[in-house]
């Protein structure tokens, strides 16, 4: 019987390996590599994990819909970001810059290692980090978004307000709510639900938004895609009116966009591990759509 790996697949289905960061940086990337057993693939995806504990909430979705895409016909990269998981070095020492870098790297080796279009699938503030290391690539890429952040700003907010009420609850004065942020601004590292969270994380991720890339000499020979999901528990939902601003933004830019609203639970944040089985599908059968039949 093959062995399972730590996210229940068969060490059959996926090779692992550490990928070594260019020259002048830390350590090692772990990753996982579901070559797909199709001929001519359809594309190869580069998975960018969310933040902090979304990423443990969400790994089981992520190696379901990484096997999935395999099966469908798709080479699908999964790697930790530094301080990340099983790959080098610590979460207090990781910049937004770093996180970038790293994206960029597993492009460029699965660029290498495999012909195939390029699609980058990000998970909330995975999403940000895709399209900040898109800009770096020497080619087009296209763009799968599940939940997507559009505003690290808002997100950072979000996570420290989880430093706020621990401090509250621990009976800290109402006036220390501000203490994160400031302690960032002047250089300091923070720790929040755990993690350790250094300036140049948090600047960066405060500045991230949400916008198509701009390459260097940039071809518009080809159009890129960008599939959107998002995830609700109402079956009537529709796409919410800050993700349709940004959608504009990058159909304005010559992008081909897509959304899609899929029943399900917000899995990287319920207290259990959850799983949104329509979102895994529909994400197969949005990617499998030909580029030339694909309609804005």
């Amino acid at each position: 019987m093959a062995a399972l790996t730590r996210d229940g697949e068969s060490s059959a289905a996926v090779r692992t390996f550490y990928l070594p960061v260019d020259e002048g940086r830390a350590g090692r990337r772990y990753c996982r590599f579901h070559a797909t057993a199709v001929a001519q693939p359809l594309g190869s995806v580069v998975y960018v994990h969310p933040f902090a504990e979304e990423m443990n909430k969400s790994r089981h979705m992520a190696a379901l819909q990484a096997r999935a895409l395999s099966q469908a016909g798709f080479n699908v990269l999964q790697l930790d970001l530094f301080g990340c998981g099983d790959s080098s070095g610590d979460f207090g020492d990781a910049t937004w810059q770093d996180w970038i870098d790293d994206v960029a790297l597993g492009c460029h080796w699965l660029l290498r290692e495999r012909d195939a279009p390029l699609w980058l699938w990000g998970l909330r503030a995975g999403c940000l980090l895709a399209a900040q290391a898109a800009a770096q690539l020497p080619s087009q890429a296209n763009f799968v978004f599940w939940a997507p952040a559009t505003s690290g700003k808002l997100l950072l907010q979000q996570f420290l307000r989880l430093k706020s009420a621990a401090n509250l609850l621990a009976g800290g004065a109402k006036e220390q709510s501000q203490e994160p942020r400031q302690q960032l601004s002047k250089g300091e590292s923070i720790e929040v639900a755990g993690y350790t969270i250094a300036p140049g994380l948090a600047l960066g991720m405060e500045a991230a938004l949400l916008a198509p890339p701009k390459r260097p000499g940039q071809s518009q020979a080809s159009t890129s895609r960008l599939e959107w999901f998002d995830v609700s528990t109402r079956p009537d939902a529709a796409i919410s009116p800050a993700a349709g601003k940004t959608l504009a933004i990058w159909e304005n830019s010559g992008v081909a966009v897509r959304s899609h609203v899929v029943e399900g639970p917000a899995f990287w944040q319920t207290t259990e591990i959850e799983l949104a089985p329509a979102l895994l599908s529909a994400t197969v059968a949005a990617m499998s759509v030909f580029e030339d039949r694909v309609a804005p």
